[in-house]
């Protein structure tokens, strides 16, 4: 049977389950990715689990997010996550060495090999012909150990590319094309595939972007196939004997269809405050912006910035405007360097910072409060800038150049000046020592974990009670993203590797009483519930939107729908992630409501529905779309807690 390559992939490293959509898979992990934000959580638990050494063939650790040392917390962090790679038998990459995806595209992802992360952008090594997925760290650290991750099989949608990209429109114009057809939740239990004879336009760091923002589209992952592009690319890094070609078969069936023509493209703006709000930039140009961001991990290609740099050659921005210059990596700066076009930005007046994420996560660059910023960054969700009353645009660097000089939203066909046509070069710098490698088993095992006073223990997770009397102490709306749950930036994620202090700022862009309330609840023995939406954790993989709350006694979520990382990392920590069977009772649970369920343990391994009892309420049904295994976290407490007993009983 002719095979698409997602398909190739899964069935290459199947291990459990039959590969029909809706089915429960588990699939065998080469190569793990993490990064500060969420890796110092995967190596407690790490050390939690008692492992002695990574079994995967290649895990790697990248400090990009946490750059900011304004005290001692990120470095003394840092300096741990490299003790643990050291101890582990991990891949490190150091502070300033650029943003993980790019990073391990250049110096160690391989076509036809799978890709676990604890960051929900992984999906970007999709590009090279990988089957890379976002996950929660606990997940991660799971398959560090050897384990592998099981999932839902998903449907395959193909999409075929026709036609070549016209002038000053670019890869990010076709990921939020298919945001603009499909929106946040359309990809939602599907892998993107691409295909057609369109590919041959795209380079491998254009695949990068489209790969990248299929995690705003909610997809389980993006695939592109290996092809010659690919080995031209991995040629140029000196790796062309990690190349392997990957295509589909002729005849190859996809579960879901669509079609882009590229040459109908123009470009498109993400209005704020989500990656689904696209609109053509003509319907908005005129639009006054205060600043203009170019980098990321979602447009980090030579092209991207060059491409800037001959806009603004010899010109100055706009006085009004900010021009932010991130670049992904040393070696994009180097090659900037070298090319001459690092000084074209900064004659024009841009500003330019460390290699890293830096204002993707809202680490430095948060924008004016009511002031338009326009970002080549894969997401404006509310407040996820550092600036909660932001006004964050997303679009592709052709905008972003064109919009700089201008000072408003402005179409970049209507500039005076020749398309630039920038090609990715073949002979970029490669730093192979960009990554230290792990050391040798008997080196690496007299290796102590280096803890500042920041780290404290994972808390412990007590098993499911049989019987739940639960008080709802939040309800909110659609699209709830994790940003908004478990926010970022330099005021928070410093205490990344400590619950007890992160959990004072678990929700508090929605209501700022809700850690105190939850606190005092928990102080009396009590437990709580939250209502959601739909497509409630949208966003970010990071497991501290599930392991804060539930540090603070969230035991239940209640919502219309979940997004597929939050509702596993619920599960992972031993949370019960429950949907309603009739929608409409959403409108039924309000804040401060008193909810019962009974007999659950029995039940949930039994049963798919359960009642609610609502004191003063008539009762609701619920339902779980739980497997075997989740069922089990849940009644255990944990997936920690699991791995605790395997490991114990060995």
């Amino acid at each position: 049977m002719p095979r698409n390559v997602a398909q190739k992939l899964i069935e290459a490293h199947l291990v459990e389950g039959k590969m029909e959509p809706g089915a429960e898979i588990a699939i065998h992990i080469d190569q793990t990715l993490t990064q500060d934000a969420t890796g110092t959580l995967v190596m407690l638990e790490l050390e939690a689990m008692g492992l002695d050494r990574a079994r995967t063939e290649v895990s790697a650790q990248y400090v990009d997010h946490n750059l900011l040392q304004e005290d001692n917390k990120n470095a003394e962090d840092h300096i741990f996550l490299q003790s643990a790679c050291r101890r582990f038998g991990i891949w490190f990459s150091r502070p300033g060495g650029g943003v993980s995806h790019p990073v391990h595209m250049q110096r160690l992802g391989k076509p036809g090999k799978t890709l676990l992360g604890s960051d929900s952008h992984t999906c970007a090594a999709g590009s090279l012909g990988m089957l890379a997925i976002g996950a929660g760290g606990l997940e991660v650290a799971m398959a560090i150990a050897g384990e592998p991750f099981r999932l839902r099989m998903p449907k395959v949608m193909g999409v075929h590319l026709k036609g070549a990209l016209p002038d000053w429109v670019g890869a990010k114009d076709v990921i939020l094309e298919m945001l603009r057809r499909h929106g946040v939740r359309g990809g939602i239990g599907i892998i993107v595939e691409y295909y057609g004879e369109g590919l041959g336009g795209l380079s491998a760091m254009d695949r990068h972007t489209i790969a990248n923002m299929g995690a705003e589209l909610g997809a389980t992952t993006s695939v592109f196939p290996s092809d010659e592009i690919a080995r031209r690319w991995l040629r140029s890094q000196r790796r062309e004997e990690d190349w392997v070609e990957l295509v589909a078969d002729e005849g190859a069936a996809y579960d879901l269809h669509d079609e882009i023509d590229l040459s109908r493209l123009e470009p498109l703006v993400a209005r704020p405050s989500s990656p689904g709000n696209v609109v053509p930039v003509r319907e908005v140009a005129g639009t006054e912006i205060y600043q203009s961001y170019v980098g990321s991990s979602a447009n980090p290609g030579y092209k991207d910035t060059a491409l800037v740099a001959e806009v603004v050659r010899g010109k100055t921005v706009h006085p009004r405007v900010s021009l932010d210059i991130n670049p992904a990596s040393r070696q994009l700066l180097e090659l900037m360097i070298r090319d001459k076009r690092l000084g074209a930005l900064i004659q024009a007046g841009a500003r330019l910072h460390q290699a890293g994420c830096n204002g993707c996560i809202g680490m430095g660059q948060a924008p004016a409060i009511g002031r338009n910023s326009l970002r080549t960054v894969p997401r404006n969700f509310p407040g996820r800038s550092g600036t909660a009353e932001d006004c964050v645009w997303l679009c592709g660097p052709e905008v972003a150049a064109a919009s700089a000089l201008t000072g408003v939203i402005t179409d970049p066909r209507t500039l005076e000046m020749p398309y630039p046509r920038i090609e990715e070069p073949d002979d970029p710098p490669v730093d192979e020592n960009i990554l230290m490698p792990p050391l040798p088993p008997d080196e690496a095992r007299q290796v102590e974990l280096v803890k500042g006073a920041n780290i404290e223990s994972l808390p412990e997770l007590d098993p499911l009670p049989d019987d739940l009397t639960l008080t709802v102490l939040l309800k909110v709306g659609d699209d709830v993203s994790t940003d908004e749950i478990m926010p970022a930036g330099s005021r928070v994620l410093p205490f990344r590797s400590n619950i007890r202090k992160i959990s004072e700022f678990v929700y508090e862009r929605v209501d700022e009483t809700y850690h105190a309330r939850a606190r005092e609840l928990a102080d009396r023995g009590g437990a709580h519930a939250i209502v959601g939406g739909s497509n409630y954790g949208q966003g970010s993989s990071r497991e501290h939107a599930a392991l804060a709350p539930r540090y603070l006694g969230l035991r239940v979520v209640i919502a219309k729908s979940f997004a597929r990382i939050h509702h596993q990392n619920l599960a992972n920590f031993g949370i019960l992630p429950l949907v309603f069977v009739d929608e409409a009772d959403y409108g039924k649970l309000e804040p401060g409501d008193a909810i019962a369920l009974r007999s659950i343990r029995g039940r949930l391994q039994k049963e798919k529905e359960l009642a609610a009892e609502i004191a003063g309420k008539a009762a609701i049904r619920l339902r779980h779309n739980l497997s075997p295994r989740q069922i089990e976290m849940i009644l255990q407490g944990s997936l920690i807690n699991i791995a605790k007993q395997k490991n114990n009983r060995k």
